[in-house]
């Protein structure tokens, strides 16, 4: 199970990359635009993303910045933003890297922001949400992102498996180009 969350911490980094290089070609009024969405703007978005990342990390290695509220926006900034989500993924990595076979058997004892409760939970589902939290909310910008823009990256799980080898059998393949592609077959596409 280890190798399936270190996949995911390095999907998790590459896609932020992936959306913050399209965020960064945005402008500042589109940038902070509410358009409806959860956390109203991109902006806001990405700031919750970098929050939420932090509290998790908190309860899992009792280090690192402690954001109070959901909603704060840790750094008003894109690119002060861009350097702090970065650092963050890094962390994130690092952590996933050094858990252990008996750190997954374990549970973490944390107190939920909204609603205060005292939870303990087995660490496996935790780092499963953790992931899943994020590529929803991802997906949330990516939506803003086609929007504003009328085109955003593509996020999926497979273009980093195939980019980079990991999950693949045989390491990393070619993309097909969009004319290469129009030739597979809908299946073959995903």
């Amino acid at each position: 199970m280890k190798s399936i969350l270190e996949m995911l911490a390095g999907y998790n980094a590459w896609a932020n990359r992936r959306l913050y290089g399209a965020a960064a070609e945005l402008s500042d009024a589109d940038y902070r635009a509410d358009y409806g969405a959860f956390f109203g703007s991109v902006h806001a978005t990405l700031n919750h993303l970098l929050v939420a990342d932090r509290i998790w990390l908190r309860r899992l290695t009792g280090q690192g910045p402690a954001p109070a509220r959901l909603d704060e926006i840790v750094h008003e900034e894109f690119a002060e933003l861009q350097a702090a989500r970065e650092t963050e993924d890094a962390r994130i990595v690092e952590h996933v890297a050094a858990l252990s076979d008996v750190d997954l058997a374990g549970t973490v004892r944390y107190r939920t922001i909204t609603g205060p409760a005292d939870i303990e939970q087995p660490l496996l589902p935790v780092m499963i949400n953790f992931f899943n939290h994020q590529t929803h909310h991802r997906g949330q910008a990516h939506c803003l992102l086609t929007r504003i823009t009328n085109r955003a990256p593509s996020l999926d799980l497979l273009m980093f498996q195939r980019e980079t080898g990991i999950g693949m059998a045989n390491g990393p393949v070619g993309i097909p180009s969009g004319q290469q592609r129009r030739g597979l077959s809908p299946l073959a596409r995903a």
